[in-house]
């Protein structure tokens, strides 16, 4: 049986990417990303915060030039990837690092304040300012579709 390995992401960079190039013309992107969350305590109802750290790799080439010129510490960001843990010997130890390796990616909002509960962090919920002009107002023009139309019943 095979199993699913699929990350999703929304947060913000703690860091500016670091873009490394290789000979063989490929390159990678690497930051380290913080996602948060906010909850009430159950013992005093005050209001706690959790953030979490991701190290992030881009290897796919496009994205790799999208964060190289356009992402930013502080910028949030949408990611999709999957997890990979890596190994190394050091000094006669076996060390490890899991990363999230990305297969898509959208930025979703400049910076903000830094994360911390007295500096205005990021709030559950809080995906950054739309990025997209507003649809107009589609409500205020007649409908092209007949009035007895038989789809009108269907529960979909």
């Amino acid at each position: 049986m095979s199993g699913v390995n699929k990350v999703i992401l929304v947060g913000r960079l703690g860091r500016d990417p670091e873009v490394r190039h290789f000979e063989s013309g490929a390159a990678v992107a690497n930051f380290s990303m913080a996602t948060s969350e906010t909850y009430p305590d159950r013992q005093t109802g005050e209001k706690k915060e959790q953030t979490e750290w991701h190290n992030v790799a881009v290897w796919r080439k496009g994205l790799v030039e999208v964060v190289e010129k356009y992402v930013k510490k502080g910028d949030m960001i949408y990611v999709e990837g999957k997890l990979k843990t890596r190994s190394w010997e050091k000094d006669g130890i076996t060390r490890y690092s899991t990363e999230v390796v990305v297969d898509n990616m959208t930025m979703l909002g400049g910076k903000a304040a830094p994360f911390g509960a007295e500096s205005g962090a990021m709030q559950q919920g809080d995906y950054g300012a739309p990025t997209s002009t507003p649809l107009p107002d589609t409500q205020a023009q007649p409908s092209d579709a007949p009035e007895d139309d038989p789809t009108d019943d269907l529960p979909f």
